[in-house]
């Protein structure tokens, strides 16, 4: 597998986890340990800020990127027609994205500790978001966040007409922008078809 495929074995597969995980840790360590302490309510400030802006950043790709632009939009197919493939952004593709998108902009408008707050904060938000879709797909729901979570991807993976449901972690810009609506068809399983989901991680 190329390091721009879509699907991944499970060793490509696990490395966005595992980068992600570790990018997110030194980069908060950095903040925490390095960052000057005047300055931490303004680090933490923008920290939470990159965080939530994430939710709004993949309700906006999922839904105007993954299913409104190619090649995009046919990529994102291959994981609608195959919920349990691997398959899911090249990590050097997203990690360059938001290096450019996100630190670098952050960078010139601001300066360094404003730059990797956001950073962190928007990467926290992917790193969650990598590890909740990946739970939908592979893992039992153990808490009622997590099935209300599971359920509402199902109705976008099974939805029949207008597509909805484009929040992965959260359901708040579906309900702002109206796209949280009723199921008009029958519901598929997130998971395996042919049985209960694999656990891979």
């Amino acid at each position: 597998m190329g390091l721009l495929t879509t699907e991944h074995g499970k060793s490509g597969y696990r490395a966005d986890f595992i980068l992600y995980g570790l990018a997110a840790t030194a980069l908060g360590s950095f903040l925490a340990f390095a960052g000057p302490r005047a300055r931490w309510p303004e680090i933490e400030s923008f920290a939470l800020l990159g965080l939530a802006g994430w939710t709004l950043v993949e309700y906006g790709l999922h839904r105007f990127v993954l299913h409104g632009l190619q090649p995009f939009r046919s990529w994102h197919a291959a994981h609608h027609h195959r919920p349990q493939a691997l398959i899911g952004t090249p990590t050097i593709l997203s990690g360059a994205l938001i290096a450019a998108l996100v630190f670098m902009p952050a960078l010139l408008l601001g300066d360094l500790w404003r730059a990797c707050a956001l950073t962190f904060g928007l990467m926290t938000g992917y790193f969650i978001y990598a590890i909740t879709h990946h739970a939908i797909h592979h893992w039992r729901p153990r808490s009622e966040w997590a099935r209300r979570r599971r359920r509402a991807h199902a109705l976008h993976h099974g939805s029949v007409g207008p597509m909805a449901r484009y929040g992965v972690t959260s359901a708040f810009w579906d309900v702002v922008f109206g796209t949280n609506g009723k199921s008009r068809g029958p519901i598929r399983t997130v998971g395996d078809r042919t049985g209960e989901p694999e656990e891979l991680l």
